[in-house]
């Protein structure tokens, strides 16, 4: 029985993947890492230090300053968000159709709190959430599933009454990782990846969740 859900944040409440790759794109261009938006995606759903790390790993002695160019990165994306954020489709009805039923909702996302505090004041989505969990300050981030165990351990809930919403691979894997029920909700550019497979559903906006999904999900 699901007892509670789990968001994602980035591609999944904030169409925020154009921002990502507009500041990597940017930032590491800027140290000769010059990447395009297919390149970009390979680390996609990676925490900001995981990222960072790869690209160094690729391109050694580029990146003088690992931490700078993680808040480098950070601070654009935030920018990017609080200018031109929008609500990624059907985000209200879905979280609706939790808490009209009375069970707790969390976000557990790779991002920082600050990009998560930006987004939730963009949205004005807050208040609906009982927990606010970040990969920030974990030992591991995505595909790891810590992030999706320690929000259910804040929401009280087993992992295995929990259902996770992702768009990211590597936050799918997380979630069946963790024991709990995925939807996946890839960009559409994502939508073909055989990886999906894993998930419990897939379904191309949150507007497409529905009754018959949850019930399902339930047997």
């Amino acid at each position: 029985m699901i007892k509670a859900a789990i968001f994602d944040m980035d591609g999944l409440l904030i169409d925020s993947e154009p921002f990502w790759k507009k500041a990597e794109i940017k930032l590491f261009g800027e140290v000769g890492i010059h990447l395009t938006e297919k390149e970009c995606g390979v680390t996609e759903g990676l925490r900001v230090d995981e990222t960072v790390a790869y690209w160094d790993r690729k391109f050694p002695k580029h990146i003088v300053d690992k931490e700078k160019m993680v808040d480098n990165i950070v601070q654009k994306v935030g920018c990017l968000m609080e200018e031109e954020g929008e609500s990624m489709p059907g985000v209200i009805e879905t979280i609706k159709f939790f808490t009209s039923r009375n069970m707790p909702i969390a976000i557990a996302s790779a991002s920082s709190y600050f990009l998560i505090n930006i987004v939730v004041q963009k949205l004005k989505i807050e208040s609906y959430f009982q927990i606010i969990q970040s990969a920030q300050n974990l030992e591991y981030g995505k595909p790891h599933p810590q992030v999706f165990i320690e929000a259910s351990r804040k929401l009280k809930v087993n992992p295995d009454e929990c259902l996770v919403f992702e768009d990211s691979l590597l936050g799918v894997l997380a979630g069946k990782a963790a024991r709990m029920k995925v939807v996946a909700v890839p960009y559409q550019h994502n939508f073909s990846q055989k990886g999906y497979c894993i998930a419990d559903f897939k379904i191309p906006s949150l507007n497409h969740f529905s009754l018959e999904h949850f019930i399902e999900l339930n047997q």
